[in-house]
């Protein structure tokens, strides 16, 4: 098991206990509602989880945090050994993608992906296990749907959306725009929003960040099934900051219609303002829609609030707001992570592009972090290197240190010249 899959698992397990971690649910009848449920988890397939491994995964987390609930690495790599628990997982897990496929085949490609050795491992354990777990031509079963959460106490829930913005000149062309925005369940409040040229995660991440910066932080993101929504980083990142990430079903504006009133509250109350005096650039989009959002929006009283303004309703409760201790965690939780092997010649691929790292990760698998600004390497969750683009021109005039093979060999060729 690698990292990401380690990690994956991780998110697994952090996604069941996330509910009793924020004391969103009754912990008896949340744990008795889950008990005989089968669960699609990631490398180990579909399994029943007992009431008792769900509560020493709540205690390791709340004592040493997200680390806690990766699976411990194997310290026996590479030794002989029977079939596993976490052999029999890995094969009924890739069992579980091809469930049709004859065992006759499935076994030669086990043994062609180096799974199992054939001289260990013979066809009829295969085989037994297999029909343990009815896994000779059944279906997978499907994954549970989630469910709606709803509270109304400041920064509990905050509803997560995006929505299509004005067009705007970005380089001399007309270049449409998207709003990325969050809104507290409760006081109506916007933590932050912003406009940007593309969809993408980036600008969901600018937006989470200072979410949390300026307004603190929620026990819930409640989301739609978006791309950005579902990336391994926020979830990832949720995990790390302790909270939950629930989706709604796609589709389905009645589960998320707060934020769904405020996309149209800001069509019919700020849009209008654009179209007397146009912006000129997603800068200055930005400026005034944040300037609206904060003397309009933010002081006019809803009727929904009892008359209230939305900052009135959030700073009412200020005393119960949960702040970041160390904003500098903000910096890494949100990188995209990935696992590249380091080429013999010190560099590793990223989005088609070549980059060097030190020399001493040569053939090694390494933890990649990066995003818009930079490239990281990481080792038991902290920085220990930067990668750097490759310039082919420059390394073209690097001196370079003749392999001590080499020598040898130039040495060897001339010897048996002299002899001749």
């Amino acid at each position: 098991m690698n990292e990401k899959e380690r990690e994956q698992v991780a998110l697994f397990r952090y996604g069941l206990i996330a509910p009793l971690f924020n004391g969103q649910v009754d912990s008896k009848e949340y744990l008795k509602g889950l008990e005989g449920k089968v669960h699609s988890i990631p490398y180990y397939g579909e399994k029943k989880i007992a009431q008792k491994t769900m509560k020493e995964w709540l205690l390791n987390y709340r004592r040493n945090g997200f680390e806690a609930l990766k699976p411990k690495k194997r310290i026996d790599r590479g030794n002989s050994r029977r079939l596993s628990p976490d052999d029999q997982d890995q094969i009924l897990e890739i069992r579980k993608k091809t469930p049709h496929m004859p065992v006759s085949v499935f076994y030669e490609q086990l043994i062609e992906r180096g799974e199992i050795q054939k001289t260990q491992i013979s066809y009829s354990t295969i085989i037994r296990l297999l029909k343990k777990h009815n896994l000779i031509g059944k279906q997978m079963l499907a994954i549970p749907e989630r469910k709606r959460f709803a509270h109304d106490k400041v920064n509990v829930l905050w509803q997560a959306d995006l929505s299509h913005g004005p067009y705007v000149p970005i380089n001399g062309k007309k270049t449409k725009t998207f709003l990325i925005a969050y809104i507290d369940d409760c006081s109506r409040l916007v933590p932050y929003a912003q406009f940007f040229s593309s969809e993408k995660f980036d600008g969901l991440r600018v937006v989470t960040k200072e979410a949390l910066i300026r307004r603190g932080k929620p026990t819930i993101l409640y989301a739609d099934n978006g791309k950005i929504y579902r990336s391994e980083t926020l979830q990832y990142a949720c995990a790390q900051l302790g909270i939950t990430l629930a989706h709604t079903q796609p589709y389905d504006p009645r589960a998320k219609g707060k934020v769904e009133r405020l996309f149209k509250t800001i069509q019919t109350r700020f849009y209008p303002l654009l179209q007397t005096d146009p912006v000129h650039s997603l800068e200055e989009l930005n400026e005034r829609f944040w300037n609206w959002l904060e003397r309009d929006y933010h002081r006019r009283a809803h009727a929904s609030l009892d008359n209230k303004t939305p900052l009135e309703v959030f700073e009412s409760q200020l005393k119960d707001i949960t702040f970041l201790e160390d904003l500098s965690i903000l910096e890494t939780i949100f990188l995209k992570r990935e696992q590249r092997k380091v080429k013999p010649d010190g560099t590793i691929s990223i989005d088609k592009k070549l980059y060097e790292v030190p020399s001493c990760f040569i053939g090694q698998s390494i933890d990649v972090r990066f995003d818009e600004n930079g490239i990281y390497v990481f080792e038991e969750n902290k920085e220990v290197a930067k990668a750097i683009p490759v310039s082919m021109k420059d390394n073209a005039h690097v001196k370079r240190i003749r392999s001590p093979f080499a020598l040898t060999q130039s040495a060897d060729v001339k010897g048996e010249q002299d002899h001749v």
